[in-house]
């Protein structure tokens, strides 16, 4: 009779079949579970990271020589992880993600930042740089020739796409420099019989003929005497002979002052960037500096912008929650028309709607400022007998202008929407409330709109965003006008917050101002954000709330 044990315990090869592989052994390391990586994958990753990183020390040592203690620091310790991230074994995830977020990091977070920081400066035209480039740059741009100056037998030469002056000084030595450059001898320039340098091994020189042809880049060479600004620069106005160019501005380092030798004003930094002079006008050129909230106050205390800004939002709302309306209107209104199955031809139809989205909306707006025009117009002259209706130049007729265009642009995109929406619509729903008597516009306005609205409100709030920063529309329609009057800033009637941001980047009437332009955008992004979360919570419930 067996034992206890024996009758409990199973046999062997019941417990533990033949087909199953052994467990692997706890403490077992992970890459031997995984297996070694071929010999392909390994080269690929050589080769990969090796072109990553001869650019990442190409950058670094470009960094490095240009001082930019910072961006130097973040390169390299980018680089250094890199490395570590596909060098070290395991952390697959880390190893797909890692493009992704550099990326990421480099194309939106960077700018976002970038922009961020030049809303806190004066950075635009005439504030672009350094203090020390805008005083070099001011004595450049006040030099005059000296009046007894020798000439400097010249000939000019090319190498590469860049212009120099040869030169042969009175002394009769050769010396070569182009603009930025100064100059340095020359000992293998190849002179003729009166002793003027003719070429230089490894440059080009021009001839006659060339020297008409590029006679702005020549007249544009300043080469500089030596490292000092005040020894002054060579310039020539025929390509024979340069003479010497002094500045008629003094710089007084210690002092910090810029001195004009012909007027005798004094010129001093006024802490906002630039040099001024006693009786409050300032130079030209200034430099980059920090402005802390100067441009968020100007944005609402500026007389010139306070009103107009004021106006240019109230317009904004205006201009988008219209063209949404409108287009929403004809588009459902278009969609439920032809929508009827007994319709003939309603591919046709379809077909012929959806042709205005198919148009670039900055072609349609030039095509549609040119019929509009006042003047020369095909709707005054053709379709109103000559009439002279100021379409684009009256500041009410300008924003129908603009809103018709718009609905005539989004209507099709609407209508495509709509009619999605309607044929996923139960027919049963409709063929019930037919039988208890309800009228057609009962049936729409109770059953099919509310249905309607659930699926397209996300499509309403994108739409709207979108028409907030329509920029094309406004932009090659109108350019914002008809302009203000009370203002001397290039704003109209018609300009929208987007409208208005790349007038003052771009220097569209008042010159660039990089720093105000990031700040109109920054508040631009707090108000487009507040409103489209207060229309998911109107739209969405709970849920708009959640996503806000």
């Amino acid at each position: 009779m067996p034992r206890a044990d024996q009758l409990t315990a199973p046999a062997h090869d019941d417990a533990v079949p033949a087909s199953l592989p052994p467990a692997p052994q706890r403490g077992a390391p992970q890459r031997a579970r995984r297996g070694p990586d071929s010999w392909k994958g390994a080269l690929a990753k050589i080769v990969l990271l090796g072109l990553v990183d001869a650019l990442a020390v190409y950058i670094c040592i470009a960094l490095f020589l240009s001082h930019s203690w910072a961006v130097f620091g973040i390169a390299a310790a980018v680089t250094l992880l890199i490395n570590w991230t596909y060098l070290r074994p395991g952390g697959l995830p880390a190893k797909y993600l890692a493009p992704g977020v550099l990326f990421l990091a480099v194309f939106q977070v960077f700018v976002v930042v970038f922009s961020g920081y030049i809303a806190f400066t004066n950075y635009g035209d005439g504030h672009n740089s350094t203090k020390e480039d805008a005083v070099a740059s001011i004595l450049t741009s006040s030099q005059k020739r000296v009046p007894d100056s020798p000439a400097y037998r010249t000939s000019v030469v090319t190498k590469d796409g860049a212009y120099y002056l040869l030169v042969t000084d009175p002394s009769g030595t050769a010396e070569i420099g182009g603009t930025g450059k100064k100059l340095e001898p020359a000992p293998g320039a190849v002179k003729d019989s009166t002793g003027k340098a003719k070429s230089l091994d490894g440059y080009q020189t021009l001839a006659l003929a060339d020297l008409v042809a590029h006679q702005q880049d020549v007249l544009g060479l300043v080469v500089p005497v030596s490292d000092n600004p005040g020894d002054g620069t060579l310039r020539t106005q025929d390509g024979s002979n340069a003479y010497i160019f002094r500045s008629s501005m003094v710089y007084d380092r210690a002092a910090d002052t810029l001195t004009d030798n012909d007027t005798g004003t004094v010129y001093r930094d006024s802490g906002q960037g630039d040099f001024v002079s006693p009786s409050g006008e300032k130079l030209a050129t200034g430099w980059k500096i920090d402005v802390g909230f100067k441009n968020f106050v100007t944005a609402f205390t500026d007389p010139g912008l306070r009103g107009p800004l004021l106006a240019v939002t109230a317009w904004t709302f205006t201009f988008a929650i219209a063209s949404v309306l409108l287009t929403f209107a004809l588009g459902l209104f278009l969609a439920i028309t032809f929508n009827r199955a007994d319709l003939k031809g309603r591919r046709v139809y379809r077909i012929i709607m959806i042709l205005p989205y198919a148009f670039p909306a900055f072609l349609s707006g030039l095509v549609w400022a040119g019929l509009l025009n006042p003047e020369f117009g095909f709707i005054n002259n053709a379709l109103l007998g000559g009439a002279h209706i100021g379409w684009l130049t009256d500041p009410v007729l300008a924003k129908v202008s603009v809103l018709v265009v718009n609905l005539w642009l989004g209507f099709p995109y609407m209508f495509l929407v709509c009619t999605g929406a309607l044929q996923s619509l139960p027919e049963d729903v409709d063929e019930a409330a037919r039988m208890d008597g309800a009228s057609p516009w009962r049936i729409f306005r109770s059953i099919k709109l509310p249905l309607l609205l659930v699926s397209t409100a996300p499509l309403l709030i994108s739409s709207f965003a979108f028409n907030f920063n329509n920029f094309n529309v406004i932009y090659m329609l109108t350019n914002g006008g008809p302009r203000f009057a009370d203002t001397t800033r290039d704003i109209g009637a018609t300009d929208i917050l987007i409208t208005l941001v790349y007038k003052s980047a771009f220097g569209v009437g008042t010159g660039r101002d990089y720093g105000l332009a990031s700040a109109l955008a920054i508040i631009i992004f707090i108000i487009r954000r507040d409103r489209l979360g207060d229309q998911l919570q109107a739209d969405q419930g709970p849920r708009g709330r959640e996503l806000t």
